[in-house]
């Protein structure tokens, strides 16, 4: 079991934890439990090393702001929390193109955690991760 802390400073706040592609390209990801995929930012993944052209292919998806297209890929490496998989599929969105700016890079979904058990204590700011 491994614990991760974080800060809430206001209500609008969001768990905010480090990720990295390829072991070296470095992120900051919001944790959301209401996102079923982990979706980042086309200039992360393009930083990365990944060209945007060879996506697997566009995809509607439904967000709490209405519908978006996003392209798809499949990462050779991805590690967030302590657990790294392979061939991991992330959606990838151009945020800055549709007048997104934030702290942070995307969102880690459900699809990432599906495999472990984990638990927010929002009192005590522990994420807790069985790996």
């Amino acid at each position: 079991m491994t614990v991760f802390t974080f800060d809430l400073l206001n209500e609008q706040s969001v768990i905010i934890v480090n990720a990295s592609i390829k072991g070296k390209y470095k992120c900051r990801l919001a944790l959301d439990t209401a996102a079923t995929h982990t979706t980042i930012d086309s200039n992360v993944l393009y930083f990365s090393g990944y060209e945007l052209k060879n996506s697997k292919g566009e995809f509607e998806i439904e967000t709490a702001n209405g519908i978006i297209i996003v392209e798809r890929f499949d990462l050779e490496e991805f590690e967030c929390l302590g657990i790294s998989k392979t061939n991991f599929e992330v959606q990838v969105y151009d945020f800055l193109a549709h007048g997104i700016t934030s702290d942070y890079d995307g969102v880690v979904g459900l699809d990432f955690l599906r495999e472990h058990k984990f638990c927010i204590d929002i009192i005590k700011g522990e994420l807790t991760i069985d790996i």
